[in-house]
């Protein structure tokens, strides 16, 4: 028998060897939806055997898409009414986001822009002091500062008047303070979770599967989102060394019911733990004129929500399409639908900081918005603070408020949410808001980017080749 083995063990090995490559392959090739990923995972399986296949099952496969659907199935989801088109942005461009988030658009909401820390802050901290039933709360980062310590405050104070109180705190996020407030509010009896816990170094800049949403829920029936996260750069009281100005809002109205299915999902898929009930689930009473609808995104979405929609919303455009972002490195699909949206005569203006706090992320948008600039779209670089405002604004008539960013990380990697909102007054007071920055910016053009020196450039197109991956 052992003489037997040794002479057919290397055809045996050879043989699982082959299957599991085999396995991997179909895989890759069933499930990775960008060619590029599909093609690099190929190339280490085959190339680098057994660690190539061991790499791939740990790190290639979504484990995430199939437990957020198994989650998913165990959930009640609740009834939505659409409400008829109004007057306000393409009907093309309502069909699309239709389609691809399976949503209706809600009307009857208000939707309120909160243009700083200072007022954002404000706002939500007394939410939470008044709130009688339920808080939620989500954001990436939640700072073990002067302001961190203020929501830490009144959570606890809630939580003590018997309110239902569920903290969801991304991992990777909690780890830009240290000590993490994370063991502040558990000390401070406020249930709280991290979401999906990573061996990842501290603060890494760069991490992917992240959850960036943020999302405060008052009572199921007021809540806050945006861009904002909870810490002292964004609060100019707090006289922070790195100012951040930011734009957050409050929302009131039937959309709550997109918010509160984010959040409860988010809390499920991190704890297992359902949220149901009137304290979460009240029911929704109109509040405004604003349509609006939520699109969450993320990498368990089985179709590319968001960049569908910012697709749809440039293709839809007439006269303008304005954004605001601090970090503008969108893959070439994106990249390539603005320019041939300036071509056809659509202003195309993005705003973004000359300064930025991610220095790779802005040498690859420096070594890739010259053929933007090229077909004419204007880039402007705004001064100090760092501006870390997400908006989208297209044609006076549609906008996008949230939490992501252009980048591959928020349209691909990281768990996203962002609002649709068709409302004539709301987008009015945005497209005023991009126009100042605007006004207090630098534009940036092709002759500016072709003086520059030769090791910036290639330092530029190197740092753009990472573009997939920032």
């Amino acid at each position: 028998m052992a003489e037997l083995f040794e002479s057919y063990w290397p055809y045996v090995t050879s043989t699982a060897l082959l299957a599991a490559d085999g396995w991997a392959t179909a895989h890759a090739v069933l499930h990775k939806r960008d060619n590029r990923a599909a093609l690099g995972w190929l190339g280490l399986i085959w190339l680098v055997p057994i660690a190539g296949i061991v790499l791939y099952a740990v790190f290639g496969i979504n484990r995430i898409r199939r437990k957020a659907r198994r989650l998913r199935r165990n959930r009640h989801p609740e009834r939505f009414t659409a409400v008829a088109a109004g007057a306000g942005g393409s009907p093309g461009l309502r069909r699309l986001v239709g389609e691809v988030t399976a949503r209706p658009v809600s009307g009857y909401n208000r939707i309120r822009p909160l243009p700083s820390g200072e007022a954002a802050y404000t706002e939500m901290l007394a939410a939470i002091a008044g709130a009688e039933r339920s808080v939620g709360l989500s954001t990436y980062i939640f700072g073990n500062d002067a302001t961190g310590h203020a929501f830490v405050g009144a959570l606890e104070a809630a939580v003590r008047r018997g309110v239902a109180v569920r903290v969801l705190v991304d991992d990777i996020g909690s780890r830009y303070s240290f000590p993490s407030v994370v063991g502040r509010l558990r000390a401070a009896g406020v249930p709280v979770a991290r979401f999906m816990p990573s061996f990842l170094p501290w603060r890494f800049a760069y991490a992917q599967l992240r959850n960036h949403r943020k999302i405060l829920l008052i009572d199921g029936h007021a809540g806050f989102t945006g861009g904002m996260n909870i810490r002292d750069g964004h609060d100019a009281r707090t006289h922070p060394r790195f100012p951040i100005a930011d734009c957050h809002f409050r929302i009131d109205g039937p959309v709550l019911a997109d918010v509160r299915a984010v959040f409860a999902d988010d809390w499920q898929f991190a704890t297992g733990e359902q949220l149901d009930g009137v304290a979460w689930f009240p029911g929704l009473k109109p509040a405004g004129g604003a349509e609006a609808r939520g699109i969450a995104s993320g990498p368990d979405d089985d179709r590319e929500t968001l960049r569908l929609t910012l697709l749809g919303a440039i293709a839809s455009a007439r006269r303008s399409v304005r954004i605001v972002t601090p970090y503008f490195v969108p893959e070439g699909g994106l990249l390539s639908a603005l320019g041939v949206a300036a071509l056809r005569g659509i202003a195309v203006d993005v705003v973004v900081p000359a300064h930025n706090n991610l220095r790779l992320v802005h040498w690859a948008m420096m070594g890739q918005v010259g053929d933007l600039i090229g077909h004419g779209g204007r880039v402007w670089l705004t001064p100090l603070p760092f501006d870390h405002t997400k908006l989208v604004v297209v044609d006076d008539e549609w906008c996008l408020i949230g939490s992501a960013n252009w980048d591959a990380r928020s349209l691909r990697l990281n768990f996203e949410f962002n609002v649709e909102c068709y409302d004539a007054d709301l987008v009015g007071e945005l497209a005023a808001m991009v126009a100042t920055k605007i006004a207090r910016g630098c534009r940036l053009t092709a002759a500016e980017l072709n003086r520059r020196n030769l090791l910036y450039r290639l330092r530029d197109g190197v740092a753009r080749l990472a573009t997939p991956y920032l």
